[in-house]
């Protein structure tokens, strides 16, 4: 019997091999921010805190997140709520991200800014509600 392929976190219904890890593993520039934001979503439940720094952009970055200190944080589950192109290098992604602390179910509802630059986006930042 053949092994299925684990399903991508991002909630896409694909394989983690033909969704993110194309651009979490392979360096592929993701074709749009939503591509981006849900591959960004994926590192976090991946704690790949090199993909996250590598796809914030340099205005807003952050030094470090301390992924390691957040391993109690389990992501379970994404939703995209809107993708918004405002022109060629701006969007806006609208999501809301549900995860547990201690057994503790908590949301992350964003609505989080990108920009386009030689040809990849980056994620800037995001205002939360």
């Amino acid at each position: 019997m053949a092994k299925l392929a684990p399903v991508c976190p991002c909630g896409s219904n694909k394989s983690y091999d033909a969704c993110c890890a194309s651009f979490i593993e392979r360096n592929e520039a993701a074709p749009t921010a939503e591509a981006l934001m849900r591959s960004r979503y994926t590192a976090y439940t991946l704690l790949r805190e090199d993909y996250l720094l590598a796809t914030w952009h340099t205005s807003t970055r952050t030094a470090s997140l301390d992924l390691a200190a957040d391993a109690a944080t389990k992501w379970i589950g994404l939703e995209v709520k809107r993708h918004e192109q405002q022109d060629a290098d701006h969007a806006i992604v609208e999501f809301v991200a549900r995860y547990k602390v201690n057994g503790r179910a908590h949301r992350l509802h964003e609505v989080s800014r990108f920009v386009r630059e030689d040809g990849r986006w980056f994620y800037v930042d995001g205002e939360i509600s």
